[in-house]
C-alpha cells in the first residue's frame, strides 16, 4: 500500500507542472449546509479537473524505453485529457481510447493535447479492452485512470495541499469513481489527521465502491450528470484502501447532484460537473454527518457541457420554485390574454414562455387552456403570483 511519503514525493515530482489551485472558505455554501466549508478548486487546472496529478506523476515515473516507446490510456474525459496533456509536455506519444459515441467536444480536446485519439466500441469497458490490446500488440504502456499505485499518489496531493491550505479540517467529503482520488485522500489522512473522517460519495445509480464494500454484487446503470463517476468496475489498489481507511461511503440521489452543480454556481460562483459536485451533494444528503463541522470537499472537476449545466440550472430553480408551471382554463375572449401577463407582471413575475390552446385541451368550446411559465425572485414570491392569478382563474400548478 502507498505511503504519506509517496505522496509527498509525488508533490515535489509534480510542482511546476500540476497547478497548486487555491483552497477557499465559502460562507455561502457552509450557511447553506450547516457546516464549515472549505472548497478545493481543482476546476483551475489546465484541463479543467483533478485528474493531471495523477497523470503526471505516473508518467514522470516512466524509464526512457517507455517513453520512448509510448503510452496508451482509456478514458471518456477527464484522465483522456490528462494524459494527452501531459504526455505532450514529455515528449511522449500518447494515444487515448474513447467509446465511439463520447461526445465531440471531449475528443476535440483531447486531440488538441496533441494524442492521438481512436474511437471504439460502445462503452468505456469496450475502449479499455482495445486499449490493452493496443498495449499488447504495440509495446505501449498503459496508463490505468485510477488503480495504480503511482497515479494513486499523485491524486493524492490534492488533499495534501487542502490540508496544508486548512489544517484545521474535521471532515473530508470525496466523490469516488474509480477510487483513486479517495484512496489518494484516505492515505494522505490516516498520515497527517489521524481519526478524521473521510467519507467517499456516489451516485445511488452507480454506487459500485459502496456496493463491493458490502460484499454484495456490483449492479450499477442509468442515466446521471455525474457521469465522470460512474464507474461499473472499481479499482483493486484503491478498494483496499478504501476499506482499511474510509469511513464510510455514502450515497446521494440524481437531485442532489444537481442542487450541488445550481448551489456551487449560484452562491459559491464555481462551475463544476456533476462529478465534481459529488462531495458536495453528500452534505446536502447527510447533514446529520456534517452539521457544525470544519470539512473540506474537493471540486475536482469542471467540464460540463454548456447545455447540460443550463438545464441543471433550470431544472433546480423549477424544483425550488423560482420557475413556475401553471395551467390555467380561461375564458376564450379578447383581451384575457393581457390581463394574465399583466396580473404576472404587475405582481413582479418574469413570463419566459406561453402556450395557448383552443382546439384540443379546452374543457369547452368558451373556454381555452393556457400554460405559463414564470420566473419569480423565489419560492414566496412565485407562490405569492400564484395567489394572485387563483383570484381571478382556475389554476393548476405543475
Amino acid at each position: 500500500m502507498i505511503s504519506l511519503q509517496d505522496v509527498q514525493a509525488a508533490a515535489e515530482r509534480i510542482a511546476g507542472k500540476v497547478l497548486r489551485t487555491p483552497t477557499i472558505h465559502s460562507d455561502a455554501i457552509s450557511r447553506a449546509t450547516g457546516a464549515e466549508v472549505w472548497l478545493k478548486l481543482d476546476t483551475l487546472q489546465a484541463t479543467g479537473a483533478f485528474k493531471e496529478r495523477g497523470a503526471a506523476n505516473r508518467l514522470a515515473l516512466l524509464s526512457d524505453e517507455e517513453r520512448a516507446a509510448g503510452v496508451v490510456a482509456m478514458s471518456a474525459g477527464n484522465h483522456a485529457q490528462a494524459v494527452a496533456r501531459h504526455a505532450s509536455l514529455l515528449g511522449i506519444q500518447a494515444t487515448i481510447v474513447m467509446p465511439q459515441f463520447t461526445p465531440a467536444t471531449k475528443v476535440t480536446r483531447t486531440r488538441g493535447w496533441g494524442a492521438r485519439v481512436v474511437l471504439h466500441g460502445a462503452t468505456l469497458a469496450d475502449a479499455a479492452a482495445h486499449a490493452h490490446s493496443l498495449a499488447e500488440t504495440n509495446g505501449l504502456v498503459f496508463i490505468h485512470p485510477y488503480d495504480d499505485d503511482a497515479v494513486i499518489a499523485g491524486q493524492g496531493t490534492l488533499t495534501l495541499e487542502l490540508l496544508e491550505d486548512a489544517p484545521g479540517l474535521e471532515a473530508l467529503a470525496v466523490p469516488v469513481g474509480g477510487g483513486g482520488l479517495v484512496a489518494g485522500a484516505a492515505i494522505v489522512a490516516a498520515g497527517l489527521r489521524p481519526g478524521m473522517d473521510v467519507f467517499g460519495v456516489e451516485v445511488e445509480t452507480y454506487s459500485a465502491m459502496a456496493q463491493k464494500l458490502a460484499g454484495r454484487p456490483v449492479v450499477v446503470g442509468g442515466a446521471t450528470v455525474a457521469e465522470g463517476i460512474a464507474v461499473r468496475d472499481v479499482g483493486e489498489r484503491p478498494f483496499e484502501i478504501v476499506r482499511d481507511h474510509v469511513r464510510e461511503v455514502l450515497l446521494v440521489p440524481e437531485h442532489a447532484i444537481e442542487d450541488a452543480i445550481a448551489l456551487l454556481a449560484e452562491s459559491a460562483k464555481v462551475v463544476a460537473e456533476g462529478a465534481g459536485a459529488a462531495g458536495l451533494a453528500a452534505l446536502l444528503t447527510h447533514p446529520e454527518k456534517f452539521r457544525g463541522r470544519r470539512v473540506g470537499i474537493p471540486v475536482c472537476g469542471a467540464n460540463i457541457d454548456n447545455r447540460a449545466l443550463a438545464n441543471v440550472l433550470q431544472r433546480v430553480m423549477l424544483r425550488d420554485g423560482r420557475i413556475v408551471r401553471l395551467v390555467l382554463d380561461i375564458p376564450d375572449r379578447p383581451n384575457v390574454l393581457a390581463e394574465i401577463a399583466g396580473r404576472i407582471g404587475s405582481s413582479g413575475g418574469n413570463i419566459i414562455e406561453v402556450s395557448h390552446h383552443r382546439l384540443f385541451t379546452s374543457p369547452s368550446v368558451q373556454a381555452a387552456r393556457l400554460e405559463v411559465m414564470f420566473e419569480a425572485r423565489d419560492p414566496a414570491h412565485g407562490a405569492e403570483v400564484v395567489a394572485a392569478l387563483d383570484e381571478h382563474y382556475a389554476v393548476t400548478r405543475l
